[in-house]
């Protein structure tokens, strides 16, 4: 190709964006209700949790194909570069909202907190390292920013990705994919639902789920 030639721009999946949308909007209101109404069974978004699954069906269709065709030129270090670049800034403001939020809000365990547990969760919050310490927020693996745990494992598929993934056949894709679903129904089946993934006893199924799904 010329070097002069202008490189032309990736189609934009438009419907994507609309379904990405109605889907953050879904757990939002799942949240929502699931305090309102603790009777799952009358809970219309009971199922809405499962939007993050299909956050991490997406982001693995996004990701292959904005990068396929040229992540073997810019290597995995440029990848992980341009991923923090992207998707950093909103853990970093998470997690200050998240802390202000700590004290602000008028009740949880601040008072019985030492300041050294707040600054380790904090740190921990902006480095993406799980720390299921806060009882009273249901031992979320990031307590200052609890939606963050679905964050955090795009980031470790995302270092699959660059580091092995795209190097592998449509064949050996596949095969993954259904040792995969196995590993979800294994989860699902024991755990009685794949709800998991955000709280410290449920860490694993989180792989399940984005291993499937990406």
């Amino acid at each position: 190709m010329n070097d002069s030639e202008p490189i032309k721009p990736k189609q934009h999946f438009q419907i994507l964006d609309g379904l990405r949308g109605i889907a953050a909007i879904a757990v939002v209101i799942y949240h929502f209700l699931e305090i309102a109404i603790s009777d799952y069974s009358k809970n219309l978004f009971a199922h809405s949790f499962l939007a993050v699954d299909f956050f991490f069906c997406l982001s693995g269709f996004v990701i292959a194909y904005a990068y396929d065709d040229r992540i073997g030129k810019i290597g995995a270090v440029e990848f992980l570069k341009l991923r923090l670049i992207r998707l950093h800034p909103l853990v970093i403001l998470g997690s200050i909202l998240g802390l202000i939020g700590y004290f602000a809000l008028p009740f949880g365990d601040t008072g019985s907190r030492s300041f050294f547990d707040i600054l380790l969760l904090f740190i921990c919050s902006l480095l993406m390292i799980p720390l299921p310490i806060m009882k009273e927020r249901f031992y979320n693996n990031f307590g200052l920013n609890a939606p963050a745990w679905s964050l955090f494992w795009e980031y470790i598929a995302n270092i699959f990705y660059c580091l092995f993934l795209y190097r592998l056949s449509r064949k050996m894709i596949l095969l993954l994919t259904c040792i995969a679903g196995i590993a979800l129904a294994y989860v699902s089946y024991y755990a009685k639902g794949i709800s998991g993934g955000w709280g410290g006893d449920t860490f694993w199924h989180g792989a399940a789920r984005i291993s499937y799904s990406f």
